[in-house]
């Protein structure tokens, strides 16, 4: 078991002031296999008072030096590959294999897609007397969720230090270990001191701190819908800026003239992929009621290929879920879905036995769901897909929106233009047509109740920055 007794504060590491601690479950096996310290107030306040001093001579540096530690920062993350995968799968319970791509590999080289971003904070506009200047937002709190731990701290920390904020990150209390590795890499290039500040602790015991000290001017934080209204509330009483990617209920529309199989191999394995514990899932699965029985079946057959099992083994495709708690949630939606009359189709609430200790749930797929059940407009966060027939387009659009969301949504039609011509009525921040996939040069948050702000690409850049007028004579 790895033990960690300090916080990287002001490029340091310090003792925290109490000695409470937080221990790390790994989910395949419910053991402990990690303990971190758990911050209160006064560390909280030691860390913001560091960003705040470091913020003016970081935000003064000229773009090219940041640039460079960035770029410095990327290598050394590449350095500790091994060591990132291994700390990301053993906490949060997502297959070795799959770890190496789609949680370490793609978070790293897109950080290193920042440094070519730093020069952004430089630009200006000058039109008809008035200069407009871009300045670095400020001191940022990053409060980052546990299902894709470095990737969502990527995309938080490097536009921060690409357009010259600071930064106090908390990472989830259940996957608190690729951020400690992250704090060492910092320290080793020598970013300035101050500039990043890691600690860990509970949300529910220091968020509100995080969130309302005067000396912060943003917080970006990624969660659930519930956690991101505490964490406005907090930030209004000092008018900070708020950046929230919070959750999804994501619609897949499949027209009848779409290649059926491709589209539900395509709907099913983004579902299920790491465990269903992503925000931005396709788990409303909208498809015409003459090709239902045939999409059923389909999608039955896409699910039972998965092979569930421990994430140190090479031949799984699923891992556990982050914990017991969210396994013993998911379980209880499954329970759910069965009372309201859904079809199970496969699934449910079996584990076998040899997969009993961890926190694992079978690929499950639920049929003749309609949009009013609990299973059809709540995060499951799960791999728990809902398939729901429509008679027409203007019904499939119809049921998509209808949803308190508008994190992400789909569209796999008989070609592009008919594809897009049906995205573009949904209300959702992101859609994938044509079985496409997350790209991180897209602008990445949502409507509605998702949360405020947009993450990656230029947009997410925007976000770090405050605009100054000059008025010229």
């Amino acid at each position: 078991m790895q033990s960690y007794s300090e916080f990287f504060i002001n490029g340091q590491w310090l003792t925290p002031a109490s000695q409470a601690t937080i221990d790390v479950y790994n989910p395949a096996n419910n053991k402990v296999c990690a303990r971190v310290p758990a911050a209160n107030n006064e560390d909280v306040d030691k860390a913001i008072a560091a960003a705040y001093q470091a913020f003016p001579a970081w935000s003064g540096t000229k773009s090219g030096q940041r640039r460079q530690f960035i770029l410095a920062i990327a290598d050394e993350m590449q350095n500790r590959f091994d060591d990132l995968v291994a700390a990301i799968s053993d906490s949060m319970g997502c297959p070795r294999e799959l770890t190496k791509d789609i949680q370490v590999q793609g978070s790293i080289d897109a950080f290193r897609a920042f440094a070519d971003m730093t020069s952004f904070v430089d630009e200006y506009s000058s039109k008809d007397g008035v200069m407009e200047c871009k300045s670095a937002v400020g001191v940022c709190v990053l409060i980052n969720p546990w299902n894709y731990p470095l990737s969502q701290l990527v995309g938080k920390l490097g536009p921060a230090l690409a357009t010259g904020s600071t930064v106090v990150v908390k990472p989830a209390e259940q996957t608190p270990l690729q951020d400690i590795i992250l704090a060492e890499i910092i320290e080793k290039v020598g970013l300035p001191a101050g500039v990043f500040n890691l600690i860990t602790g509970y949300g529910n015991q220091i968020g509100e701190r995080l969130c309302s000290h005067p000396f912060v001017d943003m917080v970006s934080f990624t969660g659930s819908t519930a956690a991101g209204i505490k964490v406005a509330e907090s930030a209004a009483s000092t008018v900070k800026r708020v950046c929230q990617e919070l959750g999804g209920k994501s619609p897949f529309i499949i027209t009848p003239d779409a290649d059926l199989e491709a589209a539900v191999r395509y709907g099913v394995e983004d579902v299920m992929l790491n465990s269903g514990q992503t925000c931005c899932a396709l788990t409303r699965m909208l498809v015409p009621a003459s090709k239902y029985q045939q999409v059923v079946t389909l999608a039955k057959q896409v699910a039972e290929e998965n092979t569930v099992g421990d994430p140190l083994d090479a031949d799984s495709t699923m891992g556990p879920l982050s914990s017991k708690l969210q396994q013993q949630r998911v379980l209880q939606y499954i329970k759910s879905g069965i009372e309201e009359g859904a079809t199970l189709v496969t699934g449910g609430t079996y584990i076998p036995e040899q997969l009993s200790e961890g926190a694992y749930v079978m690929p499950t797929i639920f049929a003749d769901v309609t949009n009013d059940m609990k299973i059809a407009r709540e995060e499951i966060f799960g791999p728990v897909l809902c398939i729901i027939a429509y008679q027409n387009i203007d019904q499939a659009i119809s049921i998509a929106n209808d949803t308190d969301y508008g994190l992400s949504s789909s569209v796999y039609a008989g070609d592009s233009k008919s594809a897009l011509k049906i995205a573009r009525q949904i209300r959702a921040g992101q859609c994938y047509i044509q079985g496409s996939y997350f790209n991180t040069s897209a602008p990445f948050g949502g409507f509605k109740q998702s949360g405020n702000g947009r993450e990656w690409g230029e947009e997410g850049l925007r976000e770090f920055i405050e605009i100054q007028s000059i008025i010229t004579d």
